[in-house]
């Protein structure tokens, strides 16, 4: 076998250069090992498993459901307006859903291809629609950065290289499905996806551009980021956490206002 490891190293380093691909705005390079054809199936089978679940109560009526559908619904127009004017198009072949869950949980997430849901207990935090926007923003852009492909490919570069790439893409539907269930705690308790520090970084970024270009002010996601850490208290310090701490996560957002705002036309 030990012969057998620089033949194994090198097919992992070809793989790290060849299966790459780049994220819309930032530019970062990323390793890709599974495409969206791959990856977005077993999201929308999860997703409609979740929806339908008996303990899944789906919010279909009444103002705070329509307001999930139309701000969603803004921001993808934004975003795929955005892909296709810069080449990006043919990259993405994203089928929107947005809907609301009722759970006291504050969270939302959007799983790849497009799949988002918000839990109603987040909606005493976002209060308006720009604090809406912010926070569908930033989980939308961890699915328009292929953070879950991205953490899948790197699972699959590092258990078994070359070999076990193979393997895992060919039979794709059941290694797909078992990542986004694991995930996103499809079929058990629901659970907030972590991402690291940066890439929680990069998802700002990106979320603080799409909600200006959906034409919501980029300046008001500071004030729902505040509203956050005030029911973040008692969070385990940045050190032990994926995620970056309040006060580091909105001096980065303040940093990053003028790139954002140079896509807000306002309405």
């Amino acid at each position: 076998m030990k012969k057998f490891r620089p033949i194994l190293a090198l097919a992992v380093v070809a793989i790290a250069i060849y299966a790459c691909s780049t994220v819309p705005l930032t530019g970062r390079s990323q390793l890709s090992l599974v495409s969206d054809d791959q990856i977005n199936p077993a999201a929308a089978q999860s997703y409609r498993q979740l929806l339908s679940d008996p303990s899944t109560k789906v919010i279909n009526t009444g103002t705070d459901a329509q307001r999930v559908k139309r701000i969603g619904s803004q921001l993808a127009t934004a975003i795929d307006g955005y892909l296709k004017a810069n080449g990006y198009a043919g990259q993405y072949n994203y089928q929107w859903e947005f809907n609301l869950i009722q759970s006291k949980e504050i969270n939302a997430w959007c799983m790849p291809g497009g799949k988002v849901a918000v839990y109603s207990g987040l909606l005493p935090v976002t209060q308006t629609d720009a604090g809406l926007a912010t926070v569908m923003g930033h989980e939308i852009g961890h699915a328009i950065a292929h953070h879950s492909a991205e953490a899948l490919s790197q699972q699959m570069a590092v258990q078994a290289g070359g070999a076990a790439v193979g393997a895992a893409t060919g039979n794709k539907s059941q290694t797909t499905q078992a990542i986004i269930g694991t995930l996103y705690g499809v079929g058990g308790q629901l659970a907030t996806l972590k991402y690291s520090r940066d890439k929680e970084n990069e998802a700002d970024r990106l979320g603080l551009t799409f909600m200006a270009m959906a034409g919501y002010d980029p300046r008001q996601a500071v004030s729902f980021w505040q509203r956050m850490a005030a029911q973040n208290q008692g969070a385990p310090p940045e050190f032990l956490s994926t995620h970056p701490s309040d006060a580091t996560r909105i001096a980065n957002i303040q940093k990053l206002i003028p790139e954002a705002m140079k896509y807000y036309k306002g309405k």
